[in-house]
C-alpha cells in the first residue's frame, strides 16, 4: 500500500507516546475529507473511550507529545478539535509515489488481499424481447466497474449475465407474436418489433383480459417444453441476443457466462425439494410461499395458483448452483434498489435453510433512471434506447473534434471513444443510490465534472509527453518539487490505492470517479499556474516525472469505470 510507509512511523510515534500497540494506531489513521486539513488523520473517538478523556483531550495530548518528535518523513502534526492531522514532507512524499508509479505503472494500487478468492457479480442481465435501454446501461456500468475493482485487489472475478429470458412475460410475447407480428416483422427490424410487440400487448390487455389468461397458459407450455412455445423463444432470444452482443462490444464490456434464468429451469425442483425437507414451504391463497412475517419481510413467492414459478425460486436455484460451482467468497447482485425486498426475501431464504455461505451474498442497489422526470416503464414505452443515446452522444463529440481539432487522424474512433465515455462516466458521476434524472443536455455535455473532460486531460498529458520529447531518467531531484500545487498533485497521487480499497467496501465506483475528477482538477489548476518544460533540465524532468505519473494513474482509473483514455483529442 502506498501510505504504508507513512503510516507506519505515525502509528510507531503515537504508540511509543501512549503506550499502546502500533497496529491499534495504524488501523484507525484515515484520509481526511479535506485536503487542508492534512494528509493523513487520526480521528480520537476510539481513544478517547479507551483513555476516558473526551476526543479533543486526546488530540491535543497527542500533538503535544507529537511536537518533540523529529519526523522523518512527516512535516508537521497538529491537532484540530477531535482530529490530529499529519502533513507529508514534499521531497520524501515525492520520492516514494513517482517511484512506486513508475516501478509498476498501471500496477499502482494493486494488492494481494483478495489471494484469487472468487467474487461473482451478476450485472447488467436485460429481459429478452424487449429494448437495451438507459435504464439497463446503470447495471451494466457499476457491475463492470466493480469488477475491474475487486481485481485490481486481487480477487478472481466471474462475471455473470442473468439474463431476463424466462417468466411470463414470455407468454405475453407469443400470444402478441401470434395475434399482430410475423417473421418478416422479425427479419427486418427485431429489437423494435419485439418492442413493439410488447407495448402493444400491454396496451391491449387493459380492454382484453382475456389476453393475460392466455399468456399465462402460454408461458405453463414452455415450462412444460411445448415444442411450438420453445422454437418461438428461443427465436426471440436469439434476436435479442444478437442485440445485445452488438452494445455490449460499443461499451467494451465482456461477461464470463450469460447463464439466464431459464438456466435453472431444470434445478428448481430440486431446490424446492429442499424446502420442503426443511418444513419452509406452506400454502397461501393457491400459491407456494416461505412465510417471513416473523422478519418483516412478508411472504416469498415460489409458485403461483397455476403451478408457474416466480423470480425467487430461479433466483434460489442460482444461488445453489454458483455456490456449488464455484464456492464464492461474496456473490454480488448489481439490481435495482426496487428489488431490494426480493433479495432480502431470497437471502433470508437460504439462511433458513442452513447454508452458512448466506452472509456472502449482498444486493448492490442503485436508484432510477428517469426520463423528463418520469420513471421508465418497457410496457408504457417510454424508453430511450441506450444506443440512440451512444449514436447523439457521438455525433456530438465528432462536431466538437472537426470544430476544435480536425486534423486529428481518427476522427471517427476518438469520437466513438468520447461518446460512449461521456454516457458510462454519467452512471457513476453520482452515487449509486441516488436517481439520475436523464436530460440530453446534461448527459451529453462536454464540459465541468464529465468522462470527456478526464479524457481531455489524459491527452493534454500524453501531448505533454510528446513535447517533451525524450525519456525521462531515473535519477530525479525531488527537492525540486517544492510548489504548493505539485504537493497536492502528489498526495492525490497517493490517495489512489486507499480509494480502490474505499470503492470496494462500499461498492462504489462514484468514489474512483470523484477521485479521478479531483485528480484531474489538481493537475490542471498546476498546469495552468507553471510550465512544466522549462529552460531547466533538471526541473523539466521532475516535473515531467510527476506528470507522468498522473497520466498513469488517470488512465488506470478510466479504464477501471470502461473509459477509453485518449492519447490525441
Amino acid at each position: 500500500m502506498s501510505e504504508d510507509i507513512f503510516k507506519e512511523e505515525i502509528s510507531k510515534h503515537i504508540a511509543d507516546a501512549l503506550g499502546v500497540a502500533v497496529a491499534d494506531i495504524y488501523d484507525l489513521l484515515e484520509l481526511p475529507r479535506d485536503r487542508k486539513m492534512g494528509d493523513l488523520a487520526l480521528p480520537c473517538f476510539t481513544l478517547a473511550k479507551q483513555m476516558k478523556q473526551s476526543p479533543q483531550q486526546i488530540a491535543a495530548l497527542i500533538s503535544e507529545k507529537l511536537s518533540k518528535v523529529a519526523w522523518q518523513k512527516m512535516s508537521h502534526a497538529s491537532a484540530i478539535g477531535p482530529f490530529v492531522n499529519f502533513f507529508y514532507k514534499t521531497p520524501e512524499l515525492a520520492a516514494h509515489i513517482v517511484k512506486n508509479i513508475r516501478a509498476v505503472g498501471a500496477g499502482f494500487g494493486l494488492a494481494d488481499e483478495g489471494q484469487r478468492q472468487k467474487i461473482l457479480i451478476d450485472f447488467s442481465s436485460p429481459n429478452i424481447a424487449k429494448p437495451f435501454g438507459i435504464g439497463h446501461l446503470r447495471s451494466t456500468v457499476i457491475g463492470n466497474a466493480l469488477y475491474h475493482i475487486f481485481e485490481k485487489l486481487g480477487y478472481e472475478c466471474i462475471g455473470i449475465n442473468h439474463l431476463g429470458d424466462w417468466g411470463t412475460q414470455f407468454g405475453k410475447m407469443i400470444v402478441a407474436y401470434r395475434e399482430w407480428g410475423s417473421e418478416e416483422m422479425l427479419e427486418e427490424d427485431p429489437v423494435h418489433a419485439l418492442f413493439d410487440l410488447y407495448t402493444k400487448f400491454h396496451r391491449e390487455a387493459k380492454s382484453r383480459p382475456d389476453l393475460d389468461e392466455e399468456a399465462r397458459r402460454q408461458f405453463r407450455l414452455l415450462e412444460h417444453g411445448d415444442a411450438e412455445a420453445i422454437e418461438l423463444w428461443g427465436r426471440f432470444k436469439r434476436y435479442s441476443l444478437a442485440e445485445f452482443n452488438r452494445i455490449y462490444d460499443m461499451l467494451g464490456i465482456k461477461f464470463d457466462y450469460f447463464t439466464g434464468e431459464s438456466f435453472y429451469n431444470d434445478k428448481m425442483d430440486a431446490v424446492l425439494r429442499i424446502l420442503d425437507d426443511k418444513h419452509l414451504t406452506k400454502i397461501s391463497q393457491e400459491a407456494l410461499i416461505v412465510d417471513l412475517e416473523e422478519y418483516d419481510l412478508g411472504a416469498c413467492l415460489l409458485k403461483k395458483g397455476d403451478d408457474a414459478t416466480l423470480y425467487a425460486t430461479r433466483d434460489l436455484a442460482g444461488i445453489l448452483f454458483r455456490h456449488q460451482e464455484f464456492d464464492f467468497v461474496r456473490c454480488l447482485y448489481v439490481v435495482g434498489a426496487a428489488q431490494s425486498l426480493h433479495f432480502k426475501q431470497v437471502f433470508k431464504v437460504i439462511e433458513l435453510i442452513g447454508y452458512d455461505y448466506a452472509d456472502r451474498l449482498v444486493h448492490v442497489p442503485f436508484g432510477w433512471v428517469r426520463f423528463e422526470d418520469k420513471a421508465m416503464s418497457t410496457r408504457e414505452g417510454n424508453i430511450i434506447f441506450l444506443e440512440e443515446v451512444i449514436a447523439q452522444s457521438r455525433d456530438l463529440a465528432r462536431n466538437i473534434i472537426l470544430e476544435k481539432n480536425p486534423e486529428i487522424e481518427d476522427i471517427d474512433g476518438t469520437a466513438e471513444a468520447i461518446g460512449v465515455g461521456a454516457v458510462i462516466f454519467a452512471q457513476t458521476s453520482v452515487r449509486r443510490m441516488k436517481d439520475i434524472d436523464f436530460k440530453w443536455e446534461t448527459a451529453l455535455s462536454f464540459e465541468g465534472e464529465t468522462g470527456p473532460y478526464l479524457q481531455y486531460t489524459h491527452a493534454r498529458l500524453c501531448s505533454l509527453g510528446r513535447k517533451f520529447g525524450k525519456d525521462i531518467p531515473d535519477s530525479i531531484d525531488f527537492g525540486l518539487l517544492k510548489e504548493e500545487e505539485e504537493k497536492h498533485v502528489l498526495s492525490s497521487l497517493m490517495q489512489y490505492p486507499e480509494r480502490i480499497r474505499q470503492a470496494a467496501r462500499e461498492y462504489e465506483p462514484f468514489v474512483i470517479s470523484s477521485y479521478l475528477i479531483s485528480l484531474a482538477q489538481e493537475f490542471n489548476t498546476y498546469y495552468q499556474k507553471h510550465r512544466v518544460i522549462t529552460d531547466n533540465t533538471s526541473l523539466s524532468e521532475a516535473r515531467m516525472t510527476l506528470c507522468d505519473c498522473v497520466r498513469i494513474i488517470l488512465a488506470d482509473g478510466l479504464r477501471i469505470l470502461g473509459i477509453v483514455p485518449l492519447e490525441r483529442m
